[in-house]
């Protein structure tokens, strides 16, 4: 049991909610009636382990992604950061075209990743929501697809609805989707 979700519930919300069973949509019957209406798949254990196996296999055997591995939390190669701090990290070589040919994801026009990563200050700082003090951290696995002028939102959009819906058994009526339009007059 719990309280209240909001309206707009977070994806990890939306995740642990369908572990759980429970509708992160306001209900008048409450708890019990969502948990009763909730997918057979949502009874079921989802450790990170079976999360990540689903997402890889998903994109590697249906949508024809790249495994690539997890690079170090602290970049090797990469003098501007101190730790990883997000899923696109290992990537940066190929969105500023600074990627040597003879490295392993040169060719690569689809990828599949979990990046482990540090938020401890900048842009990307977290510890105002987790707090700061001696034992609190944000250390995490970012996981993420990666389209390298192969594909766009509408695909992404859509395999991303399809993975929540039937590999992981989230109801469709608990989801919302949302993405950046852009602006046409700044290119």
């Amino acid at each position: 049991g719990g309280g209240k979700l909001p309206l707009r519930p977070s994806a990890a919300q939306i995740l642990k909610a369908a572990r759980r069973g429970v509708s992160t949509a306001p209900s008048m019957a409450g708890e019990k009636a969502a948990a009763d209406a909730a997918p057979a798949s949502a009874a079921t254990e989802w450790p990170a382990a079976k999360v990540r196996e689903t997402f890889f296999n998903y994109f590697t055997s249906k949508k024809e992604h790249k495994f690539v591995a997890s690079s170090p939390v602290v970049p090797l190669d990469d003098p501007t950061l101190l730790f990883c701090n997000a899923g696109m990290n290992q990537f940066k070589p190929v969105f500023l075209g600074q990627l040597d040919p003879s490295s392993p994801i040169a060719g690569v026009k689809r990828a599949v990743n979990t990046q482990k990563c540090i938020r401890a200050g900048g842009k990307h700082n977290d510890l105002d929501d987790v707090g700061k003090d001696t034992y609190h951290h944000t250390f995490f696995e970012m996981m993420g697809t990666w389209s390298f002028g192969d594909y766009f939102k509408e695909d992404a959009i859509g395999w991303a609805f399809d993975i929540l819906t039937k590999e992981y058994g989230i109801s469709a009526d608990r989801l919302y989707a949302t993405y950046c339009e852009g602006d046409a007059h700044l290119g």
